[in-house]
């Protein structure tokens, strides 16, 4: 995405009259250039994010377009967020924990989807920022990342990573996962185009969105992709799936645990399910850093020591739990926690850890997951 680069640039924000609360973003002179605008391409998504957020709206955000912008733009309408290179995961955050706790899978989808919405960045082929001052409440949110402009270094084989990883969270919670396949962008632009043109839709009283009306989505996977990687994810079919408030964490390297159900004899070495191929029957349990530096801060050791966190800066995926690769930090914290409650639930269940209860590593998740 691009936004104008202009410092003197005026910024107008409108109610647009196709919804209450729809922001548009419009240039006020002639001699700023820049590619189409697409912060509303994907309308439908930021209308459903928008009823969502506003059951509960903490940070103050006048409207989650404005996560979509530029940071000078953004930060007109990013309410009590600081961090403005956050404001997308916070909005989505917030929107995907009131949509839960109203057990509204529809809006949780909408937030999910939301999340790996492309960002719009200076020029073409210029990738957004990635938050990495926070970690998500939630860890489905926090399994995600925003696409990036397709032109921009390595963006094929990242956002599809990311459709995959999103199609994974979607499953989680019940949602079609083929659904992923709606957060994709447009074909890229030229880089170094002066004109600004570019293969974008920016319009605003489609209800849908002209990324899809106007048949300009690029798909970043193939629905054969999608089933793989929820497969891979889900292991044991079934499980969680349909029910946005079975105790299911999902993450983005595809494994799928289910520590409530370590109560169930012979389940308790089956938690940690096939992620493509990574630490299956227990692996995760075993496994132990080889290279980098653990950077895992969390010292609780209620039923199980903490689990490294291994940094590898020179690694394409930076952060590493017992094998399994993360993009960012905050996925990476949280495999780090959920297999430490899986360790500890084991512990718990079958008397190794006296007086230990499944209700106290619930809890010490709960405080990892916060560090």
């Amino acid at each position: 995405m691009k936004v104008e680069t202009s410092a003197a640039l005026l910024i107008l924000l409108g109610v647009a009259s196709a919804r209450p609360g729809a922001i548009k973003v419009r240039k006020t002179s002639a001699k700023f250039r820049r590619e189409v605008p697409q912060e509303h391409s994907h309308e439908k998504f930021l209308r459903g994010v928008g009823q969502a957020l506003n059951l509960n709206n903490v940070d103050q955000v006048q409207d989650p377009v404005f996560a979509l912008l530029g940071n000078a733009a953004a930060a007109q309408g990013a309410g009590l967020v600081q961090d403005l290179d956050c404001l997308q995961q916070r909005v989505a955050d917030q929107a995907f924990t009131n949509a839960k706790a109203a057990n509204d899978v529809e809006g949780m989808t909408n937030a999910l989807i939301y999340r790996a919405l492309e960002r719009n960045t200076a020029a073409v082929g210029q990738a957004s920022v990635l938050c990495t001052s926070e970690t998500a409440k939630n860890p489905e949110i926090a399994a995600i990342q925003q696409h990036q402009d397709p032109a921009s270094t390595g963006a094929a084989a990242l956002n599809k990573q990311i459709t995959l990883d999103l199609a994974v969270q979607l499953a989680s919670i019940g949602a079609d996962p083929q659904l992923a396949l709606q957060s994709g962008t447009f074909e890229p632009g030229q880089i170094g185009d002066p004109t600004g043109a570019g293969n974008t839709c920016d319009t605003l009283d489609d209800a849908e969105g002209c990324i899809f009306t106007q048949n300009l989505l690029v798909e970043d996977a193939t629905a054969a992709e999608i089933d793989a990687a929820v497969a891979a994810a889900s292991g044991n079919a079934g499980n969680g799936n349909g029910n946005a408030n079975d105790n299911v964490v999902n993450d983005d390297e595809c494994v799928n645990e289910d520590v409530d159900n370590d109560n169930n004899g012979g389940n308790n070495n089956n938690n940690n399910n096939n992620g493509g191929g990574n630490n299956n029957n227990g692996g995760n349990n075993n496994a132990t850093p080889t290279t980098g530096s653990n950077v895992n801060t969390f010292t609780g050791s209620v039923g199980a020591p903490p689990v490294p966190i291994i940094s590898n800066a020179a690694a394409a995926k930076p952060f590493s739990v017992n094998g399994a690769e993360f993009l960012n930090i905050g996925a990476a914290t949280q495999r780090a926690c959920d297999v430490q409650k899986n360790q500890c639930a084991n512990a718990a269940n079958s008397g190794n850890a006296a007086g230990v209860s499944v209700a106290d590593c619930d809890q010490q998740q709960q405080q990892c997951i916060q560090q």
